[in-house]
């Protein structure tokens, strides 16, 4: 028999997926391990959730709306996230992330003409 989607407050149908795809499919599982060690799994399988997940699922564990979740709590949970995060590996086949620079190449024929401060605009010299 299919186990029934994960319905709780907060949760909702790409969140409940990539939960299912970490091997959390019930409450029950959920409350075992926690709002930060489920936001990890979903780190460390590839999906790219943002803080709003912790926070959603620590509220759905509290019956709260994300943002009820008290401000220290949610301290808490950044400072722990930020900690198991920088324990992570850098993703593989990828180099870890440098600062992005944009370089215009621009061809000389296609260039502006040099303004000489001491050419006429009108032509007469």
């Amino acid at each position: 028999m299919a186990t029934p989607p994960l319905k709780l407050r907060n949760i909702g149908p790409k969140s409940a997926a990539w939960l299912r795809q970490v091997g959390l499919r019930t409450e029950e599982e959920l409350r075992a391990i926690g709002a930060l060690e489920a936001f990890m799994r979903v780190k460390r399988a590839g999906f790219k959730p943002s803080l709003n997940l912790l926070y959603a699922l620590e509220g759905a564990l509290m019956d709260c709306h994300w943002q009820d979740v008290p401000s220290e709590r949610r301290s808490e949970l950044l400072v722990a996230a930020d900690a198991a995060i920088a324990l992570l590996p850098p993703p593989r086949g990828r180099p870890a992330a440098s600062p992005v620079t944009t370089t215009h190449a621009v061809r000389e024929e296609d260039a502006a003409p040099a303004f000489n401060l001491f050419d006429e605009p009108d032509g007469r010299d």
